[in-house]
């Protein structure tokens, strides 16, 4: 019972943010409810709704747009709703997330496909949920999202746990990335307005943190998403062991995404990281969670070295060692579970923040249950530049996977 009312009052603080959100959304914008009513305040603020609500329910929805450009010039011409849906958090807590549907405008001929895109590194800050980036004309990855649009599937783009939602963004959480996608997917598909198949073709596909999100839905779909006719995954850099990806971190250009995780996992897994932290520590992740997305951390904390947060002046990788954080980390290795669909792997072999090694060896533990694995390798200089190959070679196969045509395999 005690459980039950701490997630009651946690997705009542979750609908009073999204009726806030929805009260002061973007001029123009017409609330809906996922029956295609307005949506009013005390609608979507019933939280014993939400927690009635089956995962991948659309709790709320209201009309969005998607820009390219910040100076909102270039906007994409497709139909876009902001939604907040039910998932499930790593303990198996009800929880609310939002994030974006996109329909091309364009007409399609048979069932048109979604794609779930598993979002890279946003930032900790709520306004860097990509459902927000999206609208303002700041998000990163608007190009590759575009890309998957014109070929006239639809997409649907989480903003996982904790971004545009109370609490710490769960970053790095395998299971509740898995979910959040895999959901958003089941949201999609029961949002009236997008007028998307109930059972069509679905795809999976991300980049970086998004190549975690679509690794992990793809492993846990058979047991968590069954029905979903899930035809393939584009898995792009994923972070699949978090120990090779740590110690690859700290201190370099990308230091700021070590302490993501730390806050991250923290949050998900109940552990005070403050307790490791000195003033400037506290001051630096304090900041990062409340105010910089992920440009603006990397240009403000260059080569964060975290030996200089912490009380005691040790690099916090070496806790990685000891518990609770061994048993952590170890929990959210990729490669353990089989996924059930075609698999294309891309990665770098010049790769500055998930070692090439590492996504190489998650295809090799796949190939090794009987997964079909195409693992390619690219040589793009760099993480952030490699995302271009994985958008350019995963559009194509995708278009096979859908056309039913026979995947290739490296295995």
């Amino acid at each position: 019972m005690k459980a039950l009312l701490r997630s009651a009052a946690a997705m009542a603080a979750v609908c009073s943010t999204w009726a806030l959100a929805v009260a002061v959304g973007p001029a123009g914008a017409q609330p809906v409810s996922a029956a295609g009513r307005a949506v009013e305040g005390p609608v979507i603020h019933e939280s014993q709704a939400v927690l009635r609500a089956g995962s991948g329910d659309v709790i709320g929805a209201e009309r969005s747009v998607f820009y390219l450009d910040a100076l909102k010039l270039v906007k994409v011409d497709a139909a876009v709703w902001r939604i907040m849906y039910r998932s499930t958090d790593r303990s198996g807590a009800p929880i609310a997330v939002t994030g974006t549907v996109l329909v091309p405008n364009g007409a399609h001929t048979g069932q048109r496909p979604i794609v779930a895109f598993a979002p890279g590194t946003q930032g900790l800050a709520d306004k860097c949920a990509p459902s927000r980036q999206l609208a303002d004309g700041t998000e990163y990855e608007a190009l590759p999202v575009k890309h998957l649009l014109d070929q006239g599937w639809a997409v649907v783009v989480t903003d996982y746990q904790g971004l545009g939602t109370p609490g710490v963004h769960t970053y790095m959480d395998r299971e509740a990335e898995g979910r959040a996608v895999l959901d958003s997917v089941r949201a999609a598909q029961r949002l009236p307005q997008a007028s998307l198949p109930a059972a069509g073709p679905v795809a999976l596909y991300g980049y970086s943190q998004g190549g975690g999100g679509s690794a992990s839905a793809a492993e846990l779909a058979p047991a968590y998403a069954p029905e979903l006719q899930i035809k393939g995954a584009v898995v792009g850099a994923p972070p699949a062991d978090l120990d090779a990806v740590a110690a690859n971190l700290d201190g370099s250009a990308y230091g700021v995404f070590f302490n993501y995780s730390l806050s991250g996992l923290g949050a998900s897994y109940g552990i005070d990281i403050d307790s490791y932290l000195n003033w400037n520590g506290k001051r630096i992740t304090s900041d990062l969670r409340d105010n910089q997305c992920t440009t603006q951390a990397i240009a403000k904390y260059p080569f964060l070295n975290s030996r200089f947060l912490t009380t005691d002046g040790r690099p916090l990788t070496e806790r990685l060692a000891y518990a609770p954080w061994k048993a952590v980390v170890a929990d959210q290795r990729l490669g353990a579970r089989r996924p059930a669909v075609p698999v294309l792997l891309s990665h770098s072999s010049l790769d500055d923040v998930v070692p090439h090694r590492v996504g190489r060896q998650l295809a090799a533990d796949w190939c090794s249950k009987g997964t079909v694995v195409k693992f390619s390798t690219n040589h793009v200089p760099g993480h952030i530049a490699a995302a271009a190959a994985t958008s350019t070679e995963g559009a194509p196969w995708l278009a096979d996977r859908f056309a039913g045509r026979t995947p290739p395999t490296t295995c």
